[in-house]
């Protein structure tokens, strides 16, 4: 019996499962679902959008857009950087560069499956935790497509949740506390039922609209690079660039290696890096370091997921271990100085994530980690806040609530009821 367009296999025993907007396995097990699509062959469709990738999104309706990953070769970061084959994928907002993802980062790839996704199976409203990046992908597209939302964001980061276009389906809650803090409110807030979690790591949809980058760069490259570079917090987008290149594999025309992951952390807060160049499945308290004390120190706030899904199966110890990856550490001064690098070649501003991932790229061709000739694919996660705000008439999205970590559910229920 035919599949349909796709199924969930559980990545522990290979169970396979429909889809009804699930986050876990039915069967109880730990580890991650993954997508498997009755269409075996890449076969973009002639738009631009990312939907043209549908045939490898877990959805079954679409919305209607341009927004979308692109890629291409700067002449000017390769000369500086002394490689050959250097490609940069860039989602964000970068005229010039045909880039028009109006919340400025790939967390928009995520939100337009996810909403589709949720769509499919009766739409019920999202409830998300953010740092940043997420949050403002999911508002923007929220007031594009309609779809009703609650985000949760620590209060020191209310300021950068702007979009272009005003909506009401956005309820936003800010918490006196730091990134663990919102997700642990986001878990009450959908503990108090009629609301689903966006899942993070757990939803397919986010996974493999984050996956689409991989995609873009197999379509315009013909081939899969040798090696890819992206700075992580929880490591979502390195588990997403695995799972495509493993279906572009499958597919026979783009290689039969998979490209060697290399992401990137940032000082102090690096647990993945600690943990994985320790030879370890699990992080360990130590890895964590002083937890909110280091986590305050950070450039790239965005990067400091405290329970990633580095352990589970499936989840991002086995990306590395498939990818034969390596995981670089990057201060606060080597990602200003690799930002300052970045827009002396390309005029946007890049998100301190990406300036991580460039900063880890020059220190792995510094010694000698890449060679100049091989085809080194750099993930820039997010740019063009600056541009943006000189075409558009921004809007910052006003929170509904700012509370304390010990705020009970019937405060909640009240804000979100309102």
């Amino acid at each position: 019996m035919s599949m349909g367009k796709y199924e969930l296999v559980c990545q522990e025993d290979g169970e396979v499962f429909e889809d009804g907007y699930g986050l876990f396995c039915p069967s109880g097990h730990k580890g991650l679902m993954r997508t498997r699509y009755e269409v075996r062959e890449f076969s973009p469709r002639p738009c631009k959008g990312i939907f043209k990738f549908y045939d490898w999104l877990p959805v079954r309706s679409v919305y209607e857009t341009d927004s979308c990953p692109v890629v291409f070769r700067s002449e000017k970061l390769s000369k500086e950087l002394g490689l050959n084959d250097l490609w940069v994928g860039l989602t964000g907002y970068y005229p010039e560069r045909d880039c028009r993802s109006m919340s400025c980062t790939f967390k928009e790839m995520e939100a337009y499956p996810t909403y589709a996704r949720l769509r499919d199976s009766g739409g019920k409203t999202i409830v998300l935790a953010s740092a940043g990046n997420t949050a403002r992908a999911f508002a923007q597209i929220a007031a594009e497509t309609g779809n009703r939302c609650i985000i949760v964001v620590p209060e020191t980061s209310a300021d950068k949740l702007t979009v272009t276009e005003r909506s009401e389906n956005v309820t936003l809650i800010t918490v006196k506390g730091d990134y663990a803090d919102a997700i642990a409110l986001a878990d009450r807030v959908v503990a108090l039922g009629d609301f689903v979690s966006e899942g993070g790591a757990r939803n397919v949809a986010r996974r493999d609209g984050m996956g689409t980058v991989m995609l873009q760069f197999a379509q315009t490259a013909g081939r899969l690079p040798d090696s890819y570079f992206q700075g992580v917090g929880s490591g979502t987008g390195g588990i997403s660039a695995w799972e495509a290149s493993l279906r572009l594999i499958g597919d026979g025309r783009f290689g039969d290696r998979l490209p060697r992951l290399r992401l990137s952390q940032n000082l102090p807060f690096t647990p993945m890096a600690k943990a994985w160049n320790a030879g370890r499945r699990e992080i360990l308290p130590e890895d964590l370091g002083k937890e909110r004390e280091d986590v305050s120190q950070v450039y790239a706030e965005v990067l400091t997921n405290r329970k990633p899904p580095y352990s589970m199966k499936g989840g991002v110890f086995d990306a590395m271990t498939a990818c034969d990856g390596s995981f670089i550490e990057v201060t606060n001064d080597e990602a200003r100085s690799a930002e300052r690098m970045w827009m002396q070649c390309e005029n946007v501003r890049p998100d301190p994530a990406a300036s991580v991932a460039l900063a880890s790229l020059v220190k792995a061709v510094g010694d000698g980690t890449v060679d100049r000739d091989e085809c080194v694919f750099l993930n820039m996660t997010g740019a063009g806040r600056d541009r943006v705000s000189e075409d558009y008439d921004l809007v910052t999205v006003a929170p509904k609530a700012d509370v304390d970590t010990d705020v009970t559910d019937e405060e909640l229920r009240a804000i979100v009821d309102a």
